[in-house]
């Protein structure tokens, strides 16, 4: 449990209480992480911009599945069942199962499988990897805007992943999750 004091939802100012709304909306409610992040809203404003930044241009399917990969990576629960969750909208519990278990054998495309290796290993030690690492993206068929974005996406992963592990923020196991998914997300991390 974090020693963060967040602030309560009753309490929250204008710029609090819009990022709690956003929340609210889309999850019905306000998460641990949300709470913790939104001690500096300008922060997570700015993550949630770089976000948008790169998301957009590789398309949701893409960033999710470059957001669970940087996430095992860093073995960040936080982020693998978050990013879990959300993804449920791209594909069906049991593919995304599949995807959390072994992406190697989800029946994902090759381009995806090496965009999935590359996120993990960036998360894992990205001070490891060379020029090979970005080839075999290259020889995948992304172009350089897709490379740089694929690293972008994975690289904030990184950021939001450590500062929650960090903080000691506690892990949010969404509802929609089911016990079999949810345990695929995070055994092994």
């Amino acid at each position: 449990m974090t020693i963060i004091r967040t602030i309560p939802e009753d309490e929250a100012d204008v710029e609090v209480a819009a990022l709690y709304a956003d929340d609210v909306e889309t999850l019905g409610y306000v998460p641990p992480h949300t709470k913790a992040m939104a001690m500096n809203p300008a922060a997570y404003r700015a993550f949630e911009a770089l976000i948008r930044s790169v998301a957009k241009p590789l398309g949701l399917r893409r960033y999710e599945l470059v957001t669970l990969a940087a996430a095992r990576g860093t073995r960040s629960r936080h982020c693998r069942l978050a990013h879990g969750a959300k993804s449920l909208r791209l594909f069906d519990a049991d593919q995304l199962e599949r995807i959390a278990r072994d992406y190697n054998d989800a029946g994902l495309s090759g381009a995806e499988v090496e965009m999935m290796r590359f996120a993990e290993q960036v998360g894992r030690d990205a001070s490891s990897m060379t020029e090979r690492d970005s080839q075999r993206l290259r020889d995948a068929g992304f172009s350089d805007q897709e490379i740089v974005d694929i690293t972008i996406a994975a690289s904030a992963r990184v950021y939001f992943a450590s500062a929650l592990q960090g903080l000691a923020v506690d892990v949010d196991t969404p509802p929609m999750l089911s016990e079999p998914l949810r345990a695929a997300l995070v055994d092994g991390l």
